[in-house]
């Protein structure tokens, strides 16, 4: 079980050059961190896929045990871990998330 779910975590990270693990949806997070990951990737314009942690325990579980991160949110871009909540708004505040993300040759409007 283990390896699927690490499995299934290494083709989305591969596949979505943005890729969110949260709890909830884009439309409807279910919490503060996650909401504000949202707010931060759709103010700067990035394309990004999410998974809801809350409909998968296994995937709940899983994505903490691949990133060696213990808390949800996570952000993954171009297949490496960039981090949570804090780490997320941190860079957002001095504009090297963007950065990142322009380096890493994801689009970013402007």
């Amino acid at each position: 079980m283990a390896d699927t779910i690490s499995q299934r975590i290494q083709g989305d990270i591969e596949t979505n050059d943005v890729m969110l693990y949260m709890k909830g949806t884009p439309m409807f997070p279910q919490c503060g961190f996650s909401a504000r990951v949202i707010q931060i990737l759709t103010h700067i314009g990035v394309p990004f896929q999410t998974a809801n942690v809350l409909e998968d325990a296994e995937l709940r579980e899983g994505i903490k045990s691949f990133s060696q991160w213990p808390t949800i949110p996570q952000l993954y871009v171009k297949g490496e871990f960039v981090g949570g909540c804090d780490i997320i708004t941190e860079m957002f505040q001095a504009g090297e998330l963007e950065t990142l993300m322009k380096d890493s040759g994801v689009p970013v409007k402007a």
